[in-house]
Order: structure tokens, then sequence, then C-alpha cells
């Protein structure tokens, strides 16, 4: 037991310092491997008993002749050869050399023992034999030749010139021919163990190949499918059964193409063509029917499947036909899910156009009655007919205006939400002045500023002139974030408003010293109905829509819009909108309707020069 441990320990030892021999380009293939390893170990081996026997033969049979030293420096030939597979990885040349070596060392001993009818002859045999275990046939076809080549030359020699007379060695002819069969068949068996090396480890490594693919095959969930050039399948994973409770037997050759929805026939066909014409991947998913073919229609069952097929290299072994290699998976939850989205996404459309129609009918029932009662409770609170008795019915008057207006402005911001949101919000573009645009915006928000004793200042830089854009939608931004600073500075504060250049755009900004922003409210402003409470407690009127149609009409020009605030100290929203916003614009971004300035004039006539043109209009946006 002990003597079977040694001898296992000591082996393995040997077989990890050949492992250190290997060159590392043969990589991490064990029949590879175990070919150079082989071949590296036998002939070091050999080198190694060329150097042991020079020594015994000195000592116990004295010098050798030129016979035995010609054996002797052909045994020991082989050493520098696995040395230089070792540092080299080629061990082709290795295999030649090997074949050249043992071939001029044959026939030179057996022209000097005998020519033709010499015992070393029939070591030739193994020359071919040693080649086998290269695995190449080209170099196997070499040695034999080579081998061949070496026999021929000695038969040569023998007609022409003639051979010299047999030398006789150290040794006598029997000795010499016994030790001579003695090493060819120790030869003869280390080559056979050699063999049955490599084939051991070539079945080794094909088994456990063999019983990985199995694994791998029996507990995938895609299914795994071989196709010939036709589009038939020559081999399936066994995935088929478990997934679509079919057997192998029914998909092969035809029958999955069989089962494919006729719809889908033509997409199924060409994802199989364009994997083996291309060297990618063709992709594709297709509607296959299970159960019986000749099934009535009602109890059909049809499931989506997605395939992905890859063209092989190789040739398969069996057929001999290039095939594809495909994997398939069932994906019809995904796709069931799919539908499911489509159609909640068709609802919520629906029901943002229903939503669309309502505010617009909403609003227009709404804003008829609210002129009235804005356009009476001015007259009478302008006392046009007379002047009112009472101080109470003067505020009564004056609060039902102020309620008036503040409810035709909520209905106006909620329907130019409505329209920005499903994408109807008209922008016209046209060229104007920016700082006639700040200000005239200025002008129009002073009155309300001097009532909260709020200071009003411009700040328009002197490197722009004109940029093409909404005048009208932009200066609606700019009435929005001026009322909401004026509206949250307090008495004696400061509202900037200004305009910079920003590389192609235009930054419009509105800059207050009002209650401030918390930083927790700045990232929901912007969204509809969404208000930050923090620093004045909601003891100002609003929506929060105000913001959401500066976000709005900001991106509708293709800008965008930002807020810088801090608590206590004052805000700062800036708006980029782009110098030129007529290719943006015209390329219908979020779905706009996007009208030129000559259809607009086509419509009717719009003053330039006049903003008084169009303040009815700002007055009924903002």
């Amino acid at each position: 037991m002990w003597g079977r441990a040694l001898r296992n320990e000591f082996w393995a030892s040997v077989a990890r310092h050949l492992d250190g021999l290997v060159h590392e380009a043969v990589g991490s293939e064990p029949v590879e491997i175990a070919r150079h390893r082989s071949f590296i170990g036998t002939n070091l081996g050999a080198g190694l008993i060329a150097l042991i026997a020079l020594p015994v033969f000195l000592a116990f049979i004295g010098p050798t002749g030129f016979v035995e030293a010609t054996v002797l420096a052909g045994l020991a030939a082989p050493a520098p050869i696995a040395l230089y597979v070792s540092r080299t990885g080629r061990i082709a040349h290795g295999h030649m050399a090997i074949a050249v070596a043992a071939t001029v060392t044959v026939c030179l001993v057996a022209a000097l023992t005998g020519g033709l009818g010499s015992y070393a002859l029939f070591w030739l045999t193994l020359v071919p034999i040693e080649a086998t275990l290269s695995g190449s046939r080209r170099i196997v076809t070499r040695s034999t030749v080579i081998a061949l080549s070496g026999l021929v030359a000695l038969l040569a020699a023998s007609l022409t010139v003639g051979l010299p007379a047999p030398v006789i060695g150290a040794l006598p002819p029997e000795v010499a021919i016994g030790l001579t069969t003695m090493c060819a068949l120790v030869y003869a068996g280390t080559l056979a163990a050699r063999v049955d090396f490599v084939h051991r480890t070539s079945e080794n490594l094909a088994r456990a190949r063999s019983d990985h693919y199995r694994i791998l095959s029996e507990n995938i969930t895609d299914i795994v499918t071989g196709h010939a050039p036709n589009g038939d399948i020559l081999f399936v994973s066994p995935a088929v059964e478990r997934e679509l409770g079919l057997t192998a037997k029914t998909i092969a050759g035809d029958g999955l193409f069989r089962r494919v929805h006729v719809a889908d026939r033509p997409a199924y066909l060409k994802a199989l063509s364009d994997a083996m014409s291309e060297p990618g991947s063709g992709t594709v998913e297709f509607r296959v029917r299970l159960g019986e073919l000749d099934a009535p229609a009602h109890d059909q069952h049809w499931v989506w499947l997605e395939m992905s097929a890859r063209p092989i290299s190789e040739p398969d072994p069996i057929t001999g036909m290039a095939v594809v290699v495909s994997v398939t998976r069932n994906v019809s939850e995904r796709k069931a899910h799919e539908e499911q989205l489509r159609r909640a996404h068709e609802a919520a459309e629906e029901a943002s156009l229903a939503k669309t129609r309502f505010l617009a009918n909403v609003s227009h029932e709404l804003r008829t009655p609210l002129n009235a009662i804005i356009g009476f409770s001015d007259m009478l609170q302008s006392e046009i007919f007379g002047r009112l008795p009472d101080n109470r019915q003067r505020e009564y008057v004056r609060l039902i205006h102020e309620s008036g207006t503040h409810l035709l402005q909520v209905v106006n911001d909620i329907l130019d939400m409505s329209k920005i949101e499903a994408g109807k919000f008209d922008i016209v573009v046209e060229p104007f002045e920016t700082a006639a645009l700040i200000h005239g915006t200025r002008d129009m928000m002073s009155g309300q500023a001097e009532a909260g004793g709020i200071e009003l200042v411009a700040d328009v830089a002197v490197n722009l002139g004109e940029m093409i854009g909404d005048r009208r939608a932009i200066k609606q931004v700019l009435i929005n974030l001026m009322s909401n600073a004026i509206k949250f500075t307090r008495p004696g504060g400061r509202v900037t408003l200004g305009v910079r250049r920003d590389g192609d755009f235009a930054a419009y900004y509105v800059r207050d010293t009002g209650v401030g922003i918390d930083a927790k409210d700045l990232p929901r402003l912007g969204t509809p109905f969404v208000q930050a409470d923090s620093g004045y407690d909601r003891r100002h009127e609003g929506t929060g829509l105000g913001l959401s149609m500066v976000k709005g009409i900001a991106e509708l020009h293709g800008g965008r819009f930002e807020i810088e605030s801090q608590l206590g100290s004052g805000t700062c929203v800036t708006v980029h909108i782009p110098l030129n916003s007529e290719k943006v614009v015209r390329g219908g971004r979020d779905g706009a309707q996007i009208h030129a300035l000559a259809a607009a004039d086509a419509a009717g006539p719009r003053d330039r020069k006049n903003p008084s043109a169009v303040a009815p209009m700002m007055q009924k946006r903002a």
C-alpha cells in the first residue's frame, strides 16, 4: 500500500514537472497538452538513457565502436529536439526533426551493418508510427516519405557505388542483434503507451464534454436547434418537450416550419438565411401552433417564440452540411404584457384626449359668464353710471372683480397646460427684439410692483439683438415668472428681469429678493398643480400651473429652465431659449403644432411694431 502511494506520488511529481515544460502557446486544450507532455517526456527520457548507457558501456565492455557510437548519438538526438519543442511549442517541427534524425541514424547503421540485409532496417517502420502521435495526417505522410527516402537512398547506394563491408563493432553480431531487437520492442512499447495515453485523454475529454453538454441540454430552459441550409431542423435539445409539449421527432425536418404561422413564415426563413449569409445573428419573433395540426380553429393554441440564429463555422459531423444553430425561447408572457401595455397606452391617450376636450368645453362655458362678471363688475367699480352709495358696496364689487379675474386666469392656465400636454399649443416663430420684449414686460408689470412697494429692474445684455421664437409665448413666460416674483417678495424688495447670451441660447432670468424656496421643494416645481409651501404657508393664491407652463413652453422651443433658490434669500429662475427656434419647432418637438409667421399673417394681420396689438391676446393668455 505504501509502495503504491509512493509510486503515485512519484508519477504525479513527474507529470507536474512535464506540465511545467509544456509551452504556454499550447493553451488549455487537454489533448494537445497530453501530446506535448508525452513527446517531451519520451524524448528527454531517450536522451537520458543515452547518457546513462555511455558510461555503463565503457565500464563493462570497453571503448565503443563506430556503430555503437552512432546508435548512442541517435538515441541522444531527441533530447535537444524535445527542449526545442518545450521552448517554442512547435510540436510539428519536433516530429519532423525526430523523423529525420531517426531515418539518418537507422540508414547509417544499416549501411555499416550489412546494407539492405541489416538487422537495423526494421527500425524505419517505427518512424511513421511515431508521427501518428502528432494527430496530423500531413506529418504522418511526410514522416513516411522521409523513411522511404532513406530506404531508397540506401538501395541506390548499394546498387551504384556499393556499400562498405560490414563493420564489426565492440559487440558480437548476435549480441548486437539481440540488443537492437530488445530496444526496438521497448521503443514500440513506449509508443503504444503514448498512443494509449493520448487516446485515454481524448476519451476522457469527450466523455466530460458529453456529460457537460447533456447536463446543459437537459436543464437549460431555451430550445437549441440546428438547421440545414434549407431551414430543416437537424437536431433539437430536450427542452422542446418541456417548453412546448412537442417531441423532437415532431419538429424535426420541416416539422417546426409547418407549425409557424403563415404570416410569420417569411420572417422566420429570412432570419435563418441572414444568419447563414452574415457574420452576425438573425433574430425573429414568430407564432407557433401547438397540439395537432389538423385541429379545428377554436381548439388551436398559439404561442409566441423568439429565435436568435447564428452560423456554425464547422460542418455538421453527421450530415456534412453547414448548419445554423438557433436558441429559441417562449415569450408569450412578455407579448401578453406588451399587449396590455399597448391597450393601457391607448386607453390613457383616449382619456387624455377626453380630458382635453372636457377642459376646452369647460373653459368655453366658464369664460362667457366670467367675462360678463368681470366686465359688469369693472363698470360698477368705475362708477360709470353713478357713485355707489355705500363703501361696502364698493368693497364687494372690488372683490367680485378680483375673484372673477383670478378665476378666469385659472381657467386659461388649465386650458393652456392641457394644450401643452396634448401637443396642441400653437408656436408662432418670428424675429423680435429681445430688449423691447424685456422693457415691454417690465412696463406691463410695473403697476403690480408699485402696488406692492417693490422695485423693478431691467437688465439687458448689449450683445443681444434679434432672436427667432414665439414672442407671445416667451412674453407669457416672463409675465408668469414676474408675477410669482412680485407675489413672494415683501415690500421694499427688488425684482430683476434680464436676458443674456449663453452660447446659442438667450438666457431670460427673473431674480427676486423674496422668501425663497426650500431645497426639498425644488425638484417638484414645474409639475402641474404642485406648489412649494415652505416659507409662505400658502398665504398667496395660485394653482401651481405657472412654472409648469414655463417649463412646457421652454421645451416646445427646444430650451430648458432652471431654478436657483435659498429659503429666505430669494429665487432666480432662468429660462434658456435658442436664439433661433425655427428649426427646432418646425421639427414638431413634443408634437406641437407649429405655424410659421407667413401662416399667421395669412390668418390675419399682426403688427410687430405695436405691442398693444397683441396685448388683448396676452391678457387672455396671462
